[in-house]
């Protein structure tokens, strides 16, 4: 019990000398103190924004349907193409086209297969102008596709009114506010791209990462969009959402199958197309955002190294000045480890203290980016044992060589020091 007492003793008498030592040297201490804050600082934020974009990612695969797949003329890969065709085969890829989305519908597997393709147009009501405003053709059975809202009030296109090219549109709600205020929106005319639409119903969606935020949208059908809104199909999307009595193998088996033979494919000759699942647009994100990860503890990694080489610094520059001291308390009994651990609390102090602050910034500059982004980013309780954790490694390992320097001053020397 004794030598525990000592030992707290100790560990509040470095503190305090530490606490001594930066307002005695506030200039040096600071700079140490910066340059562990601004790494613990980056590390903090990253994590809270990975932590939060992971999650609103999570909920937009989960709203889409773990077995809805997407049929695409290109592959979702990072391969590198020269321009020949070795390397970018998918060049020659025939384009999809809304009769592909027609006969995929018809397959006994398919519950519904949805074509999407994106523009922008100038919408417009009154004196009311939102510029280059996100405008999407679906076709009529998007609802069962895009799980990522409410429609209310109002209601969605039909499939008579999609294939006639009806001038029908669905607003989001932040369309609605922006263009009518408080007013009901509904049978109201709003122009997109020039063009006359009738509101028919109001989308309420929760902004997410991978939607782009709240921000203005339109939705229109999808043959309206291409004949009255000179939307070309070239990028043409196409989701599918298998039967709930099948797997989502044995529909993607299918629409293999039909559209090798829509596009006339031996069997020897490869798919001129690609089927994207969940996994591996997760897969694609993660690698996206591991690399920038990583970055970004290379980055914080370079400002804990400064905020160590300050602590080498201003440790022996502390052991210089406090030469005297240390004799004197060799004099009268302190040992060696004694000596040591001093200095490595005080170097542990410092690096604490700046963990502190960087842990308490990225704490604010995470509550901002959850207020004006659609990240939800919140701070994991690991990244805050990590940041602490990885102040303390940098105290220690580079108060070291101070510490050691101090513990092996000879009293006698020590004393006579000026």
């Amino acid at each position: 019990m004794g030598q525990l007492t000592i030992r707290a003793y100790a560990l509040l008498e470095g503190v305090a000398i530490a606490l001594e030592s930066l307002r005695s040297n506030r200039v040096r201490a600071a700079l140490t103190i910066l340059g562990v804050a601004v790494g613990v600082f980056v590390v903090v934020v990253i994590s809270a924004a990975i932590h939060g974009i992971n999650s609103s990612v999570a909920k937009d695969f989960e709203k889409t349907g773990p077995s809805t797949f997407f049929l695409s003329r290109f592959p979702l890969s990072f391969e590198a193409c020269d321009g020949t065709d070795d390397t970018c085969k998918w060049r020659h890829n025939p384009k999809l086209s809304i009769a592909d989305v027609r006969a995929l519908g018809t397959l006994s597997t398919v519950r519904a297969s949805a074509a999407q393709l994106g523009l922008g147009r100038e919408v417009r009501y009154k004196d009311r102008v939102l510029s280059s405003t996100q405008v999407i053709g679906y076709t009529a059975n998007w609802t069962i596709v895009d799980g990522a809202g409410d429609l209310y009030p109002g209601r969605s296109f039909t499939e008579s009114e999609e294939l006639n090219g009806s001038h029908v549109v669905v607003i989001n709600d932040e369309m609605a506010t922006r263009l009518f205020g408080d007013s009901d929106p509904l049978d109201k005319v709003v122009s997109i791209g020039g063009v006359p639409f009738q509101v028919i119903g109001v989308y309420h969606y929760e902004a997410s990462f991978l939607s782009g935020g709240n921000r203005p949208r339109a939705i229109v059908p999808f043959e309206t969009a291409t004949r009255s809104l000179n939307a070309s199909q070239n990028g043409i999307g196409i989701a599918i959402v298998p039967r709930a009595d099948v797997t989502r193998d044995q529909a993607q088996d299918e629409v293999i199958a039909m559209m090798r033979g829509r596009h006339g494919l031996r069997p020897s000759t490869d798919n001129d197309f690609a089927i994207i699942t969940q996994d591996k647009l997760f897969e694609t994100y993660n690698r996206i955002f591991g690399m920038f990860f990583l970055v970004m503890i290379v980055l914080s990694a370079i400002g804990l190294l400064v905020g160590g080489v300050g602590v080498v610094a201003i440790m022996m520059i502390s052991v210089t000045e406090r030469t005297r001291e240390i004799g004197v308390r060799k004099a009268l009994g302190a040992t060696r480890g004694t000596i040591l651990w001093q200095f490595l609390v005080e170097a542990v102090t410092l690096t604490g203290i700046g963990a502190v602050i960087g842990l308490m910034a990225g704490g604010v500059v995470s509550v901002i980016i959850r207020s004006v982004t659609p990240i939800q980013a919140s701070i994991p309780p690991l990244a805050i044992v990590a940041a602490l954790g990885a102040s303390a490694i940098t105290g220690v390992i580079f108060g070291m060589l101070p510490a050691m320097r101090a513990s092996r001053l000879d009293p006698v020397d020590a004393l006579r020091y000026e």
